[in-house]
């Protein structure tokens, strides 16, 4: 579980794809802050994607992509140097800020348009309307792993605003028009949803 509060933005090293039948791919990740008390086997979000560590070193570390993984998600389009948000995940005695994330990316999102507004950014984004029907004005939305709050919502559409200090430290204000970012909606309405039906 996660918070959707990024504690670093981490580099891209290698990502790397072996061929063959039951050939994986792996992802390599510059982050000595969330490599603080990690162990191989946890799970750190990357881009709002829970993953397991099956290795690291002081500074850095990798995990495998699962063939779903690279349908569901933007991980797949990364590039060595390209920045990514990390997140650990949470502890039992740690203070909750942000929402409940799982980690489960259920689909992408593309930007549609950037709006300066004050010191702050406001961002809109075309969705799948079978996945947009979860994002409610003023509810939740992990946003390439970052707990924002939504501003207005739509069918296929939706904006959240980046205040200042958020901005300066997420790769998400660094993003272009037409670029793609993973989304988790709030796992709530989605039960809800789920328990009408039964």
């Amino acid at each position: 579980m996660f918070s959707g509060i990024v504690e670093e933005t981490g580099r891209i090293d290698a990502l790397e794809a072996e061929d063959g039948p039951v050939g994986g791919t792996t992802l390599t990740i510059h982050g000595p802050r969330v490599l603080e008390g990690t162990g191989l086997g946890d799970s750190i979000a990357v881009n709002g994607v829970c993953l397991t560590v099956i290795s690291r070193t002081d500074d850095q570390f990798t995990v495998g992509l699962a063939p779903e993984t690279l349908r569901k998600t933007n991980l797949g389009t990364l590039s060595p140097g390209d920045s990514v948000n990390l997140e650990r995940a949470l502890r039992v005695d740690g203070r909750f800020d942000g929402h409940m994330v799982q980690g489960h990316v259920e689909t992408t999102a593309r930007i549609r348009e950037r709006i300066v507004d004050g010191d702050s950014l406001r961002m809109h984004f075309d969705i799948d309307p079978a996945f947009g029907r979860y994002i409610v004005p003023k509810g939740y939305v992990a946003v390439d792993g970052i707990s924002l709050t939504v501003v207005d919502a739509a069918e296929s559409e939706f904006s959240i605003m980046l205040i200042a200090w958020t901005r300066d430290h997420v790769t998400l204000s660094r993003k272009t028009i037409g670029n793609v970012v993973n989304i988790e909606t709030d796992i709530v309405g989605r039960y809800v949803e789920h328990f009408m039906r039964l």
